[in-house]
């Protein structure tokens, strides 16, 4: 069979759909990975196919728009409206190159974040089987916890969990909404114009998506999040999508040197994240480093150390594997994004969460419950002494550790991608009787 995956977003977004698309070819299907130009040579080195959505996700992320977006943290009006301007600009290149991308598919797998713009439309156009894939409880309402895009609300004096959960499950629809509005009016207009379809109504196409029963298949494990007891049962949770390193991949040999050199450094990446007060934040590591007396592996990835000398006690480079490196650490400074924080889990590594803004504070407030981090320290309260301390705590706190690795011991023997397409198999046999 002919499988389309569509994804849109940084590599964390990406590359568990790639994980996705290598298991479902051992299976026997033939897979098209449809994703922003950034990441043909993922694919490729994974052996799958490609087509491109014309954006380039690192030019994007510095752009005034994605420096503004990853910037905007826990100031909700200014997150919304620069979540907004990155939405459209998303959509409207995706829905530009999509259809043609997707052309072929027998069956669609497309991320929340595509659902909305493009992959939900497509297929039904196509009239193919279509899954929605998250790494994240994004679109489907639960009273157990609020949507990860809006704020938590405390329980403390409401006398009874009744209006939580009417807060839980309200925040769900909001962010459906959120997500639809902004961008009902060309996406009705490109359904009419491209697919020929008819327009969706102003709420847009969720309860129709609800009726039809259209499978999820959530990436991450349920020892992080469980599955609410509210979901219905075409609503999974299979475990992380992981992964391997491509074969005869190497690190490099002045990192082996630096790990032998001395004890476990803790390992700094915050991903894709690029507002502009970057720069800063890297000199506010190195000066937490060194007032926690650790050594450092910093992972740049699409940041910069700016003019910014390195000390002996710091490796720099752009990126690395997470599955090699993390187990060799002794903690994971990180942004809260869900691949990072699935990989320093799966490593069995204690974390220290800085969110800068979205589900990154969702990802912070699970780590600290379940024991494996201390309290975050979100970007905007980040400080030299904060971010030491939270580190030392990491690194020295016995319970933290032990806590870490039993979730890693978790997540280690799960097969998340084997649970995914089993779940596949399963509702694509249904569609066809």
């Amino acid at each position: 069979m002919r499988i389309t995956l569509l994804s849109i977003g940084s590599r964390g977004d990406v590359q568990p759909f790639v994980a996705l698309g290598r298991g479902l070819q051992h299976a026997g299907h033939t897979v098209t990975l449809v994703a922003p130009t950034d990441f043909e040579a993922l694919a490729a080195g994974h052996g799958l196919k490609f087509a491109p959505i014309r954006l380039h996700m690192r030019s994007l992320a510095r752009s005034e728009v994605g420096r503004a977006w990853t910037g905007s943290g826990q100031n909700p009006a200014e997150a919304l409206r620069q979540a907004i301007r990155a939405i459209r600009i998303l959509s409207t290149q995706t829905q530009a190159d999509a259809p043609d991308a997707c052309r072929d598919a027998e069956a669609m797998i497309y991320s929340s974040t595509a659902a909305i713009m493009a992959g939900y439309h497509i297929a039904e156009a196509l009239g193919v089987p279509a899954y929605q894939a998250s790494l994240q409880p994004l679109f489907n309402p639960t009273g157990a916890f609020p949507n990860p895009l809006l704020p938590a609300l405390s329980a403390g004096g409401w006398g009874d969990a009744w209006p939580v959960q009417s807060y839980n499950w309200l925040t769900h629809i909001a962010n459906q909404q959120i997500a639809w509005q902004p961008i009902r009016r060309q996406t009705n207009r490109w359904r009419r114009e491209v697919l020929g379809l008819a327009p969706l109504p102003l709420a847009g196409p969720y309860d129709r998506i609800a009726a039809a029963q259209v499978p999820f298949l959530h990436a991450y494990s349920t020892a992080v999040v469980p599955r609410p007891p509210d979901w219905p049962p075409w609503v999974h949770v299979t475990g992380y999508w992981f992964l391997p390193a491509p074969g005869g991949w190497q690190p490099p040999a002045a990192l082996l040197d630096f790990l032998a050199a001395g004890p476990p450094p803790v390992a700094i990446g915050f991903g894709s994240m690029s507002g502009d007060d970057l720069e800063s934040t890297v000199a506010i590591l190195v000066a937490a480093l060194k007032r926690a007396r650790v050594r450092g592996v910093l992972l740049t990835e699409w940041a910069t150390m700016g003019a910014a000398p390195v000390p002996d006690d710091l490796f720099v480079l752009d990126a690395i594997p997470h599955d090699w490196l993390f187990p060799r650490v002794a903690a994971v400074v990180h942004h809260g994004g869900a691949g990072t924080t699935a990989a320093a889990l799966r490593a069995g590594v204690p974390s220290v969460v800085v969110p800068f803004f979205a589900d990154q504070f969702f990802w912070a407030r699970h780590m600290d419950a379940l024991g494996a981090a201390p309290p975050p320290v979100p970007r905007k309260r980040l400080s030299p002494e904060r971010l030491a301390a939270g580190i030392r705590r990491a690194v020295e706190h016995g319970e933290i550790r032990s806590r870490a690795t039993e979730l890693g011991r978790r997540i280690e023997a799960e097969d998340g991608v084997a649970r995914a397409i089993a779940a596949f198999h399963h509702h694509l046999g249904r569609s066809r009787r």
